[in-house]
Protein backbone atom coordinates (compact mmCIF):
# COMPACT_ATOMS: atom_id res chain seq x y z
CA UNK A 1 0.00 0.00 0.00
CA UNK A 2 0.90 3.27 -0.37
CA UNK A 3 0.83 6.57 1.97
CA UNK A 4 1.05 9.68 0.73
CA UNK A 5 2.95 12.42 2.23
CA UNK A 6 5.98 12.53 4.78
CA UNK A 7 4.78 14.78 7.91
CA UNK A 8 3.32 13.67 11.27
CA UNK A 9 0.40 11.92 9.75
CA UNK A 10 2.11 9.55 6.72
CA UNK A 11 4.70 8.66 9.36
CA UNK A 12 2.64 8.59 12.17
CA UNK A 13 0.66 5.77 10.00
CA UNK A 14 4.28 4.12 8.74
CA UNK A 15 4.68 3.46 12.54
CA UNK A 16 1.47 1.04 12.88
CA UNK A 17 1.47 -0.35 9.48
CA UNK A 18 5.03 -1.46 10.32
CA UNK A 19 3.99 -3.04 13.62
CA UNK A 20 1.50 -4.46 11.61
CA UNK A 21 3.73 -6.20 9.56
CA UNK A 22 1.46 -4.01 6.40
CA UNK A 23 4.24 -3.76 3.44
CA UNK A 24 3.84 -0.10 2.05
CA UNK A 25 5.83 2.98 0.98
CA UNK A 26 5.55 6.25 2.12
CA UNK A 27 5.84 8.63 -0.64
CA UNK A 28 7.09 12.55 0.25
CA UNK A 29 7.61 15.20 -3.07
CA UNK A 30 10.15 17.18 -0.75
CA UNK A 31 11.46 15.78 2.44
CA UNK A 32 10.31 14.05 5.87
CA UNK A 33 8.77 17.31 7.78
CA UNK A 34 9.02 19.56 4.88
CA UNK A 35 6.57 22.48 6.38
CA UNK A 36 8.46 22.48 9.85
CA UNK A 37 11.68 22.50 8.32
CA UNK A 38 10.74 25.63 5.89
CA UNK A 39 7.54 27.06 5.89
CA UNK A 40 7.66 28.38 10.00
CA UNK A 41 9.52 31.90 10.66
CA UNK A 42 12.58 31.86 12.81
CA UNK A 43 10.72 32.55 15.72
CA UNK A 44 8.08 30.32 15.81
CA UNK A 45 6.72 28.42 19.22
CA UNK A 46 4.13 25.92 19.56
CA UNK A 47 0.61 27.50 20.66
CA UNK A 48 0.07 24.50 22.64
CA UNK A 49 1.75 22.98 25.47
CA UNK A 50 4.52 20.62 24.76
CA UNK A 51 2.46 18.15 26.93
CA UNK A 52 0.28 17.44 23.66
CA UNK A 53 3.00 16.78 21.87
CA UNK A 54 2.05 13.14 20.87
CA UNK A 55 3.57 10.74 18.00
CA UNK A 56 3.15 7.22 18.40
CA UNK A 57 5.50 6.06 21.20
CA UNK A 58 7.26 9.46 21.45
CA UNK A 59 5.29 11.61 23.72
CA UNK A 60 7.33 14.90 24.83
CA UNK A 61 10.61 14.27 26.48
CA UNK A 62 11.87 17.67 27.31
CA UNK A 63 12.05 19.37 30.82
CA UNK A 64 8.94 21.55 29.98
CA UNK A 65 5.69 19.99 29.78
CA UNK A 66 3.89 23.36 30.13
CA UNK A 67 6.27 25.17 27.77
CA UNK A 68 6.35 25.83 24.24
CA UNK A 69 8.83 23.99 21.96
CA UNK A 70 10.68 26.69 19.71
CA UNK A 71 11.16 25.78 16.22
CA UNK A 72 14.81 24.21 16.68
CA UNK A 73 13.55 22.17 19.24
CA UNK A 74 10.23 20.95 17.60
CA UNK A 75 12.53 19.81 14.81
CA UNK A 76 15.50 18.01 17.23
CA UNK A 77 12.38 16.05 18.63
CA UNK A 78 11.05 14.96 15.49
CA UNK A 79 14.63 13.56 13.91
CA UNK A 80 14.47 11.69 17.25
CA UNK A 81 11.09 10.26 16.60
CA UNK A 82 12.65 9.24 12.84
CA UNK A 83 15.76 7.42 14.34
CA UNK A 84 12.74 5.31 16.36
CA UNK A 85 10.94 4.72 13.09
CA UNK A 86 13.14 4.23 10.23
CA UNK A 87 10.54 4.46 7.64
CA UNK A 88 9.59 2.80 4.15
CA UNK A 89 10.52 6.78 3.28
CA UNK A 90 11.00 8.11 -0.49
CA UNK A 91 12.01 11.68 -0.44
CA UNK A 92 11.69 13.98 -3.15
CA UNK A 93 9.01 11.71 -5.34
CA UNK A 94 5.99 13.67 -6.39
CA UNK A 95 2.40 11.71 -6.69
CA UNK A 96 1.23 13.67 -10.18
CA UNK A 97 -2.16 11.35 -10.75
CA UNK A 98 -4.27 8.95 -8.16
CA UNK A 99 -6.97 7.13 -9.95
CA UNK A 100 -8.29 4.21 -9.97
CA UNK A 101 -6.92 0.63 -11.24
CA UNK A 102 -8.69 -0.81 -13.79
CA UNK A 103 -8.71 -4.78 -11.97
CA UNK A 104 -8.91 -2.58 -8.56
CA UNK A 105 -6.57 -0.78 -6.29
CA UNK A 106 -5.37 2.63 -7.71
CA UNK A 107 -2.30 3.66 -9.78
CA UNK A 108 -0.19 6.47 -8.94
CA UNK A 109 1.74 8.20 -11.18
CA UNK A 110 4.59 9.99 -10.04
CA UNK A 111 8.04 11.84 -11.49
CA UNK A 112 9.49 8.35 -10.80
CA UNK A 113 7.23 6.29 -12.85
CA UNK A 114 3.74 4.35 -11.61
CA UNK A 115 3.22 2.69 -8.81
CA UNK A 116 -0.07 0.12 -7.91
CA UNK A 117 -1.22 -0.16 -4.77
CA UNK A 118 -3.85 -2.10 -3.25
CA UNK A 119 -4.92 0.76 -1.05
CA UNK A 120 -3.99 4.59 -0.27
CA UNK A 121 -3.58 6.93 2.50
CA UNK A 122 -3.47 10.38 1.93
CA UNK A 123 -1.53 12.95 4.75
CA UNK A 124 -1.01 15.81 2.66
CA UNK A 125 -3.15 18.14 5.29
CA UNK A 126 -5.61 20.08 3.35
CA UNK A 127 -3.73 23.59 2.98
CA UNK A 128 -1.93 23.18 -0.17
CA UNK A 129 -1.73 26.70 -2.12
CA UNK A 130 -0.72 29.99 -0.01
CA UNK A 131 -3.69 31.94 -1.22
CA UNK A 132 -4.72 36.09 -1.03
CA UNK A 133 -7.25 38.15 -2.02
CA UNK A 134 -6.74 37.94 -6.36
CA UNK A 135 -8.04 41.48 -7.01
CA UNK A 136 -6.01 43.31 -4.31
CA UNK A 137 -2.70 41.40 -4.79
CA UNK A 138 -2.95 42.77 -8.16
CA UNK A 139 -3.40 45.96 -7.17
CA UNK A 140 -0.92 46.24 -4.73
CA UNK A 141 1.88 49.10 -6.36
CA UNK A 142 5.02 48.08 -7.88
CA UNK A 143 7.85 47.87 -5.50
CA UNK A 144 6.15 46.87 -2.88
CA UNK A 145 7.76 43.15 -1.57
CA UNK A 146 4.92 40.71 -1.12
CA UNK A 147 5.31 37.48 0.36
CA UNK A 148 2.87 34.79 2.09
CA UNK A 149 2.80 33.63 5.52
CA UNK A 150 4.13 30.22 4.67
CA UNK A 151 7.80 32.44 3.52
CA UNK A 152 8.21 35.28 5.95
CA UNK A 153 11.10 34.19 8.15
CA UNK A 154 12.07 37.17 10.42
CA UNK A 155 12.02 41.09 10.28
CA UNK A 156 15.22 41.75 8.96
CA UNK A 157 14.54 39.57 6.28
CA UNK A 158 12.01 42.12 4.57
CA UNK A 159 13.24 45.74 3.02
CA UNK A 160 13.29 48.40 5.79
CA UNK A 161 9.90 50.47 5.98
CA UNK A 162 6.53 49.45 7.21
CA UNK A 163 4.98 46.11 6.80
CA UNK A 164 1.29 45.67 6.22
CA UNK A 165 0.54 42.15 7.74
CA UNK A 166 -3.06 41.44 6.22
CA UNK A 167 -5.13 38.58 8.09
CA UNK A 168 -5.34 37.89 12.26
CA UNK A 169 -5.37 34.18 11.97
CA UNK A 170 -2.49 32.70 14.24
CA UNK A 171 0.05 32.93 11.77
CA UNK A 172 -0.68 36.93 11.13
CA UNK A 173 -1.19 37.63 14.65
CA UNK A 174 2.02 36.32 15.60
CA UNK A 175 3.97 37.79 12.76
CA UNK A 176 2.38 40.92 13.83
CA UNK A 177 3.97 40.64 17.44
CA UNK A 178 7.35 39.43 15.87
CA UNK A 179 7.50 42.08 13.53
CA UNK A 180 6.36 44.99 16.65
CA UNK A 181 8.88 43.54 18.95
CA UNK A 182 11.55 44.36 16.56
CA UNK A 183 9.80 47.87 16.54
CA UNK A 184 8.57 48.17 12.90
CA UNK A 185 6.28 50.03 11.96
CA UNK A 186 2.94 47.66 11.65
CA UNK A 187 0.01 47.82 9.91
CA UNK A 188 -2.43 45.49 10.81
CA UNK A 189 -5.94 44.10 8.77
CA UNK A 190 -8.20 41.94 10.97
CA UNK A 191 -9.59 38.86 9.84
CA UNK A 192 -12.57 36.85 11.63
CA UNK A 193 -9.77 34.91 14.06
CA UNK A 194 -11.34 34.24 17.85
CA UNK A 195 -8.75 34.70 20.39
CA UNK A 196 -8.15 32.96 23.62
CA UNK A 197 -6.09 33.70 26.97
CA UNK A 198 -2.93 32.08 27.38
CA UNK A 199 -3.76 31.36 31.00
CA UNK A 200 -6.68 31.76 33.20
CA UNK A 201 -7.13 31.06 36.94
CA UNK A 202 -3.69 29.59 37.83
CA UNK A 203 -3.26 27.30 34.48
CA UNK A 204 -2.83 27.29 30.68
CA UNK A 205 -6.46 27.55 28.97
CA UNK A 206 -5.28 24.42 26.93
CA UNK A 207 -4.69 22.30 30.32
CA UNK A 208 -8.62 23.73 31.33
CA UNK A 209 -9.72 22.26 28.45
CA UNK A 210 -7.95 19.08 27.99
CA UNK A 211 -8.88 17.96 31.39
CA UNK A 212 -13.05 19.69 30.49
CA UNK A 213 -12.57 16.78 27.46
CA UNK A 214 -13.14 19.91 24.31
CA UNK A 215 -10.17 17.87 22.65
CA UNK A 216 -11.92 15.23 22.68
CA UNK A 217 -15.06 16.04 21.63
CA UNK A 218 -15.94 14.67 17.75
CA UNK A 219 -16.98 16.43 14.95
CA UNK A 220 -20.01 14.42 14.92
CA UNK A 221 -21.15 15.51 17.97
CA UNK A 222 -19.52 19.42 17.48
CA UNK A 223 -22.82 21.68 17.93
CA UNK A 224 -21.47 23.21 14.51
CA UNK A 225 -20.90 20.10 13.03
CA UNK A 226 -19.25 19.87 9.87
CA UNK A 227 -19.11 23.39 9.96
CA UNK A 228 -16.37 23.69 12.39
CA UNK A 229 -13.79 22.61 10.04
CA UNK A 230 -13.82 25.75 8.36
CA UNK A 231 -13.47 27.96 11.67
CA UNK A 232 -10.39 30.41 12.15
CA UNK A 233 -8.17 28.86 14.93
CA UNK A 234 -7.68 31.21 17.93
CA UNK A 235 -5.09 33.32 18.38
CA UNK A 236 -2.23 33.54 21.35
CA UNK A 237 1.16 32.48 21.46
CA UNK A 238 3.84 30.39 23.26
CA UNK A 239 6.49 33.25 22.36
CA UNK A 240 8.73 33.96 25.49
CA UNK A 241 6.98 31.48 27.89
CA UNK A 242 3.59 31.99 26.89
CA UNK A 243 1.50 34.79 26.58
CA UNK A 244 -2.27 36.10 25.21
CA UNK A 245 -2.29 38.16 22.10
CA UNK A 246 -3.68 41.37 22.69
CA UNK A 247 -4.29 43.52 19.48
CA UNK A 248 -5.72 46.46 21.20
CA UNK A 249 -2.71 46.13 23.65
CA UNK A 250 -0.66 46.40 20.44
CA UNK A 251 -2.70 49.40 18.89
CA UNK A 252 -1.87 51.30 22.60
CA UNK A 253 1.69 50.85 21.65
CA UNK A 254 1.41 52.23 18.40
CA UNK A 255 0.64 49.43 16.02
CA UNK A 256 -1.77 50.50 13.68
CA UNK A 257 -5.28 48.48 13.17
CA UNK A 258 -7.70 48.10 10.22
CA UNK A 259 -10.59 46.59 9.71
CA UNK A 260 -10.72 44.33 6.73
CA UNK A 261 -8.83 45.24 3.68
CA UNK A 262 -11.24 45.22 1.03
CA UNK A 263 -9.30 47.09 -1.94
CA UNK A 264 -6.03 48.93 -3.01
CA UNK A 265 -6.89 51.31 -5.63
CA UNK A 266 -4.81 52.40 -8.88
CA UNK A 267 -3.20 54.90 -6.40
CA UNK A 268 -2.09 52.54 -3.79
CA UNK A 269 -4.08 53.71 -1.42
CA UNK A 270 -6.11 51.00 0.73
CA UNK A 271 -9.58 50.62 1.70
CA UNK A 272 -11.10 48.96 4.59
CA UNK A 273 -14.50 48.11 5.78
CA UNK A 274 -15.60 49.85 8.51
CA UNK A 275 -15.72 46.71 11.09
CA UNK A 276 -12.27 47.50 13.56
CA UNK A 277 -14.66 47.60 15.93
CA UNK A 278 -16.46 44.86 15.75
CA UNK A 279 -14.09 42.49 14.63
CA UNK A 280 -12.36 43.26 18.13
CA UNK A 281 -14.98 42.67 20.30
CA UNK A 282 -15.71 39.56 18.35
CA UNK A 283 -12.68 38.32 19.54
CA UNK A 284 -12.76 39.55 23.06
CA UNK A 285 -16.16 37.96 23.37
CA UNK A 286 -14.94 34.56 22.51
CA UNK A 287 -12.00 35.00 25.10
CA UNK A 288 -14.54 35.96 27.30
CA UNK A 289 -16.30 32.81 26.82
CA UNK A 290 -14.04 30.34 26.68
CA UNK A 291 -13.13 31.98 30.56
CA UNK A 292 -16.64 31.35 31.39
CA UNK A 293 -16.77 27.89 30.47
CA UNK A 294 -13.60 27.19 32.85
CA UNK A 295 -15.25 29.28 35.51
CA UNK A 296 -18.27 26.94 35.39
CA UNK A 297 -16.48 23.81 35.06
CA UNK A 298 -14.46 24.79 38.92
CA UNK A 299 -17.81 25.28 40.49
CA UNK A 300 -19.47 22.34 38.79
CA UNK A 301 -16.15 20.08 39.94
CA UNK A 302 -15.55 21.97 43.68
CA UNK A 303 -12.47 22.93 42.99
CA UNK A 304 -10.67 24.97 45.35
CA UNK A 305 -8.96 27.92 42.64
CA UNK A 306 -7.37 30.80 44.75
CA UNK A 307 -7.27 32.88 41.82
CA UNK A 308 -11.12 34.79 41.20
CA UNK A 309 -13.26 34.77 37.60
CA UNK A 310 -12.51 37.56 35.86
CA UNK A 311 -13.24 39.60 32.18
CA UNK A 312 -11.05 41.22 29.62
CA UNK A 313 -11.23 45.08 30.17
CA UNK A 314 -10.48 46.37 26.54
CA UNK A 315 -6.75 48.69 26.75
CA UNK A 316 -7.62 50.59 23.70
CA UNK A 317 -10.64 51.13 21.42
CA UNK A 318 -10.88 52.37 18.07
CA UNK A 319 -11.44 56.09 17.17
CA UNK A 320 -15.08 56.87 16.26
CA UNK A 321 -15.86 57.87 12.18
CA UNK A 322 -15.73 56.02 9.42
CA UNK A 323 -11.97 54.11 8.80
CA UNK A 324 -9.28 56.30 6.91
CA UNK A 325 -7.94 54.80 3.98
CA UNK A 326 -3.79 54.15 3.76
CA UNK A 327 -1.61 55.75 1.04
CA UNK A 328 0.99 52.89 1.31
CA UNK A 329 4.04 54.76 -0.25
CA UNK A 330 3.19 58.28 1.74
CA UNK A 331 3.03 56.00 5.05
CA UNK A 332 6.49 54.37 4.07
CA UNK A 333 4.87 50.42 3.22
CA UNK A 334 7.28 48.11 1.71
CA UNK A 335 6.48 45.17 2.60
CA UNK A 336 3.22 43.07 2.81
CA UNK A 337 2.61 39.45 4.46
CA UNK A 338 0.06 37.90 3.50
CA UNK A 339 -1.81 36.34 6.23
CA UNK A 340 -4.92 34.66 4.61
CA UNK A 341 -4.46 30.95 4.62
CA UNK A 342 -4.27 28.20 2.23
CA UNK A 343 -6.87 26.73 -0.33
CA UNK A 344 -7.07 22.96 -0.73
CA UNK A 345 -6.02 20.94 -4.15
CA UNK A 346 -7.10 17.69 -4.87
CA UNK A 347 -7.13 18.01 -8.87
CA UNK A 348 -4.31 15.13 -8.95
CA UNK A 349 -6.59 12.59 -7.14
CA UNK A 350 -9.02 11.62 -9.95
CA UNK A 351 -11.40 9.75 -7.60
CA UNK A 352 -14.84 10.78 -6.49
CA UNK A 353 -14.16 11.44 -2.85
CA UNK A 354 -14.93 15.10 -2.14
CA UNK A 355 -18.00 16.41 -0.85
CA UNK A 356 -20.21 19.61 -2.31
CA UNK A 357 -18.32 21.63 -0.06
CA UNK A 358 -14.47 20.30 -1.40
CA UNK A 359 -13.26 18.33 1.67
CA UNK A 360 -12.98 14.77 1.32
CA UNK A 361 -15.87 12.75 2.19
CA UNK A 362 -14.83 10.41 4.95
CA UNK A 363 -16.03 8.77 8.17
CA UNK A 364 -12.86 9.17 10.72
CA UNK A 365 -10.58 8.69 7.53
CA UNK A 366 -12.09 6.33 5.77
CA UNK A 367 -13.65 7.30 2.70
CA UNK A 368 -16.60 4.90 2.13
CA UNK A 369 -17.64 5.51 -1.57
CA UNK A 370 -13.70 4.52 -2.75
CA UNK A 371 -13.28 2.07 -1.19
CA UNK A 372 -9.59 1.66 -0.24
CA UNK A 373 -8.44 4.80 0.02
CA UNK A 374 -8.13 7.47 3.36
CA UNK A 375 -7.22 10.10 4.32
CA UNK A 376 -5.32 11.39 7.64
CA UNK A 377 -3.98 14.42 8.95
CA UNK A 378 -7.04 16.62 8.29
CA UNK A 379 -8.01 19.18 10.85
CA UNK A 380 -11.29 17.58 12.46
CA UNK A 381 -11.10 14.59 11.08
CA UNK A 382 -12.28 13.39 13.95
CA UNK A 383 -11.99 15.74 16.88
CA UNK A 384 -10.31 19.02 17.69
CA UNK A 385 -6.65 17.45 18.22
CA UNK A 386 -6.32 16.03 14.71
CA UNK A 387 -4.07 16.85 12.35
CA UNK A 388 -2.11 18.31 15.31
CA UNK A 389 0.30 16.34 17.11
CA UNK A 390 -2.36 16.42 19.98
CA UNK A 391 -4.20 13.72 18.67
CA UNK A 392 -2.41 12.62 15.13
CA UNK A 393 -1.47 8.92 17.20
CA UNK A 394 -4.55 8.40 18.13
CA UNK A 395 -6.17 9.03 14.71
CA UNK A 396 -3.58 6.76 12.99
CA UNK A 397 -3.67 4.12 14.80
CA UNK A 398 -7.95 3.75 14.46
CA UNK A 399 -7.28 4.30 10.48
CA UNK A 400 -4.46 1.40 10.49
CA UNK A 401 -6.94 -0.76 12.17
CA UNK A 402 -8.75 -0.38 9.45
CA UNK A 403 -6.47 -0.35 7.05
CA UNK A 404 -5.16 -3.76 8.65
CA UNK A 405 -8.48 -5.34 8.09
CA UNK A 406 -8.86 -4.73 4.63
CA UNK A 407 -5.38 -6.04 3.77
CA UNK A 408 -6.53 -9.01 5.43
CA UNK A 409 -9.65 -9.50 4.15
CA UNK A 410 -7.69 -9.53 0.50
CA UNK A 411 -5.61 -11.92 1.19
CA UNK A 412 -8.16 -14.44 2.79
CA UNK A 413 -9.92 -13.39 -0.41
CA UNK A 414 -7.50 -14.46 -3.10
CA UNK A 415 -6.42 -17.50 -1.26
CA UNK A 416 -10.37 -18.82 -1.09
Amino acid sequence: MAVIGGGQAGLSMSWYLQRAGVDHVVLERSEAFHAWKHERWDAFTLVTPNFQCRLPEHPYDGEEPEGFMRREQILAWLDRFMEKLDPPLHEGVTVTRLRAGEDGGFVLQTDEGVLHAEQVVLCVGGYHRPWAPPAVERALPQGIHAVHSNAYRSPSALPDGAVLVVGTGQSGAQIAEDLHLEGRDVHLCLGDAPRVARRYRGKDVVTWLEEMGHYDLTITDHPEGNAARREANHYVTGRDGGRDLDLRAFAAQGMHLHGLLRRIDEDGVAHFDDDLAERLDAADATYDRINEAIDRYIEAQGLDVAEPPSRYTPVWTPPPGPPAPLDLRAAGVTSVVWCTGFRPDWSWVELPFLDDTGYPDHVRGVVERVPGLHVLGLPWLHTWGSGRFAAIARDAEHLSAHVVTRASLAVAARAA
